[in-house]
């Protein structure tokens, strides 16, 4: 055991210049860097995104209340690739701007700003903004500059939404309302149109309806009952030469005194002569009569007084029969008028339900747009005066007074870490790469025989000078190889301090 520790601390002395020589490179390499990075400072900023001052109880804003989102919104447009170009502009942030090409501009500013919000329950949302330039009076210009951005387009967002609410629903309910005006139109029209045969009348149609056709029943009855009456009178007449009494009752006071006064000139004639002065009164009581009656009928009636009521009373149940007559096609045609609307009614109470329907759901519309837009104008008001959520700063950018980077002591020892790591791994593949027989175990393992004794390789004066002179050529090609590909990736490729910049940036350091 103690023969291996010994042979491995051997090998290690043989190969110690191997892996100082490395480290040692690769140590000053990481001083160089460390050295020749200039100062980066960083301002930054915290903003506080504060609850609505009214509560949601009382009055909502119409603004979605989301911080992380909404931040996520103003970070994405600040950093647009016109705001970026014009901060940079603006401030002075690069001094060789005018050889560099818009697109690395943008790459740098973006990776030399960062922005870092905290929230979650029960905590306060808040927002840093920072910004790393080489010099310090531009890092907290432009921090300050993202901070007036920020809570320029947190109100424009904020109230910028708010006013597209408040137009939206102005729009809605103004549409909405004409759609209400037209559909009432239509319904008003329709009902204009179908007046005579809507449902909310059905009722008043039907019990209409029973009783035309009671009273055309009853005026059918009646129309039988003249012409019975009209062919009884007429056999009575034709039998008789007279009336019947009962048709005689019906007779006016004046043709009832004619009828009287005629009797009684009858009468008298039969025991009288005609220049009797009673005849005489008689036949001028008669003739008076008879002109009353004539005035009344609308003629003179002369000769037989029977024939002349006979025909009074046909012209009476002819006027009769011709009023049942009229008042029949009266019925008549206000009955099929009635039939025609009360089967219209159903198809026009489908028509009407659907006109109402749609008039129900306009107005439904209409009124959740109104108490929207009433909603959205308080919210509207509610953001024009800064009284919902807000973005307000707690701590103002400031110029720094100590680089934050490079870590410089961390850099170096860095170096040496890595110098250490690539000697060790170097003198172990050398290692493993080397077959030659050192020690009686490896000769033992070779050949499978075991030495009475050993004796060490002497190495000649020649090999000495030759090995020393490999070395030698070695750590000059690592020096001036490693200062040299250095300096070519700074000028060729990318400052060195912007690339150990990203690369520190991507480790967090």
């Amino acid at each position: 055991m103690k023969s291996e520790l010994r042979f491995y601390a051997s090998l290690l002395l043989k190969r110690l210049p191997i892996l100082v020589l490395i480290a040692g490179l690769t140590t000053a390499a990481a001083a160089y860097v460390a050295l020749t990075l200039p100062a980066t400072y960083r301002a930054e900023a915290l903003l506080l995104v504060e609850s609505p001052q009214i509560p949601d109880a009382l009055a909502a804003s119409t603004v979605d209340n989301n911080a992380p989102e909404q931040l996520d919104i103003i970070q994405q447009r600040l950093l647009t690739r016109a705001n970026l170009l014009d901060i940079a502009n603006e401030f002075n942030v690069f001094p060789n701007r005018a050889t560099m090409v818009p697109d690395a501009v943008v790459d740098i500013m973006r990776a030399n700003t960062s922005f870092r919000a905290t929230f979650g329950r029960d905590r306060a949302t808040t927002l840093t903004i920072s910004f790393s330039a080489e010099n310090p009076a531009i890092t907290a210009a432009v921090v300050n500059e993202y901070v007036t951005r920020v809570l320029e387009e947190n109100v424009r967002l904020r109230t910028g939404l708010a006013v597209q609410t408040l137009d939206f629903f102005e729009q809605e309910v103004a549409r909405l309302g004409e759609d209400l005006s037209r559909q009432s139109a239509r319904i008003l029209e329709f009902k204009n149109q179908n007046i005579e045969a809507l449902p909310e009348g059905l009722n008043y149609r039907m019990s209409r309806q029973a009783m035309l056709m009671e009273r055309r029943a009853q005026l059918e009855r009646d129309k039988s009952s003249l012409r019975d009456m009209r062919d009884r009178v007429t056999q009575i007449f034709q039998a008789t030469g007279q009336l019947p009494g009962n048709q005689q009752d019906r007779m006016s006071p004046e043709q009832q005194a004619l009828v009287q006064a005629r009797r009684e000139l009858d009468a008298a004639r039969a025991i009288y002569s005609d220049t009797n002065p009673r005849v005489r009164v008689l036949i001028a009581r008669v003739e008076q009569l008879e002109r009353e009656v004539a005035g009344s009928a609308g003629a003179v009636t002369t000769g037989d007084p029977s024939t002349a009521l006979f025909d009074m009373q046909m012209s009476e149940l002819d006027a009769r029969e011709a009023f049942v007559d009229e008042q029949l096609a009266l019925v008549t045609n206000e009955l099929q008028e009635l039939q025609d609307a009360i089967s219209r009614t159903p198809e026009n109470a489908i028509t009407l339900q659907a006109l109402e329907r749609d008039y129900e759901n306009i107005s439904i519309r209409y009124n959740a747009a109104t108490q929207r837009l009433s909603t959205a104008a308080v919210g509207e008001r509610i953001e024009l005066t800064s009284k919902g959520q807000r973005i307000t700063v707690l701590r103002q950018a400031v110029v720094p007074r100590e680089p934050t980077s490079p870590n410089r002591p961390l850099i170096v020892m860095a170096g040496l870490a890595a110098g250490l790591g690539l000697g060790g791994a170097l003198v172990v593949l050398l290692e493993l790469l080397n077959r030659t027989v050192r020690r009686p175990a490896d000769l033992t393992r070779a050949l499978q025989i075991s030495p009475l004794g050993t004796l060490p390789y002497i190495a000649t004066s020649s090999e000495t000078v030759r090995r020393r002179g490999a070395l030698l050529g070695m750590v000059a090609l690592l020096a001036v190889g490693v200062p040299a590909g250095l300096y070519l990736l700074h000028v060729e490729y990318m400052p060195l301090d912007l690339l150990a910049d990203r690369a520190m940036s991507r480790i967090g350091l």
